[in-house]
C-alpha cells in the first residue's frame, strides 16, 4: 500500500471531487484526478489506484441516472472509445514514467484552455445533431487519453456540449459511456500488471470517499453553479499541469 502522507492529502479532496463532478456535474473532473496526484506518486500508479475508485462511483451514478442517457449518441461513441483504448494499451507499454508524466501535464494544461474559452467558442456555434464522424473522432479521443490519465471527459463534451442536450441528459449519457469504458479498462490494467496489489489495497482505503462524492455530487445538481465548481477546480488542474510539464522538461534537459 502507499504510504507517502503527500499522496493521501492529495487524494482525498481528489477523489471527493471527482465524485462530485460523476455524481451532478457531467463528470468531467477524471481529469484532474490523475495530474493531481502524480504530484506525489508516478503517473502510472495513480491511474491504476484511482480506476477501481472510479469503477465503484460508475455503479452509483448509473443508479443515480438509470435510463437518462442519448442512445443514438452512446451507438455512435461506444465504437470509437474501444479503438481508443486500444491504442491507449499499445502506446502504454512503451512509455517511461517521464513520458506519461509530461503527456498528463500537457492534456491538464489543454484541458484548462477548452475550459476558458469553450464556453465562449460554444455560444457562436450553430446546434449540431448527432454526428457518426464527429462523434467516431470525439469518443475515440476519450478512450485514448481515457486510458493513459482518466480524462476523456473533455473530448466527449467537445462533441456533446453542441448539440445543447438537456443537463440531466447530458449527465446521465456521460456516466453511462464512462462505466463501460472504465469497466473496460479494467481488463489490460490488471493483464498489464499496471493495478497491482499494491494498487488494489490503496484504492480499498480511499473507496468509502467515492460514494460520499456521488451521492453529494447528486444532491448539489441543481443547487450549485456550474460555473464555481468548476473555476474552482481547474484552477487546481493548472497547477498541477504547470508543475508536470516543468518537470519533465527539467529531467529531459538535464535540469
Amino acid at each position: 500500500m502507499i504510504d507517502q502522507w503527500l499522496f493521501y492529502l492529495l487524494a482525498v479532496p481528489v477523489v471527493l471531487l471527482v465524485g462530485l463532478s460523476k455524481g451532478g456535474f457531467g463528470g468531467g473532473l477524471g481529469s484532474l484526478a490523475v495530474p493531481v496526484l502524480s504530484l506525489a506518486v508516478d503517473p502510472r500508479l495513480a491511474a491504476a489506484v484511482l480506476l477501481p475508485i472510479l469503477c465503484s462511483m460508475d455503479l452509483v451514478s448509473l443508479w443515480s441516472f438509470r435510463g437518462q442517457w442519448d442512445k443514438r449518441n452512446l451507438k455512435i461513441m461506444f465504437p470509437g472509445a474501444m479503438l481508443g483504448l486500444a491504442l491507449g494499451a499499445a502506446m502504454f507499454t512503451y512509455m517511461d514514467a517521464n513520458m506519461i508524466r509530461l503527456m498528463v501535464g500537457l492534456m491538464a494544461l489543454y484541458f484548462v484552455g477548452h475550459y476558458l474559452w469553450g464556453r465562449h467558442i460554444l455560444q457562436r456555434v450553430a446546434v449540431q445533431k448527432a454526428s457518426v464522424v464527429r462523434g467516431s473522432f470525439w469518443s475515440s479521443i476519450a478512450g485514448f487519453v481515457s486510458y493513459i490519465a482518466h480524462a476523456g471527459g473533455p473530448p466527449i463534451s467537445i462533441y456533446l456540449l453542441p448539440q445543447h442536450l438537456p443537463r440531466t441528459l447530458f449527465v446521465g449519457t456521460t456516466v453511462l459511456f464512462f462505466s463501460v469504458v472504465n469497466f473496460i479498462k479494467l481488463v489490460p490494467y490488471v493483464a498489464m500488471g499496471q493495478l497491482d496489489l499494491s494498487a488494489f489495497v490503496t484504492s480499498l482505503v480511499l473507496l468509502p470517499l467515492a460514494p460520499i462524492g456521488v451521492r453529494l455530487g447528486v444532491f448539489l445538481h441543481h443547487r450549485v453553479s456550474d460555473t464555481w465548481f468548476y473555476g474552482v477546480c481547474y484552477l487546481l488542474l493548472a497547477v498541477a499541469g504547470l508543475k508536470l510539464v516543468g518537470e519533465s522538461v527539467l529531467v529531459w534537459f538535464g535540469g
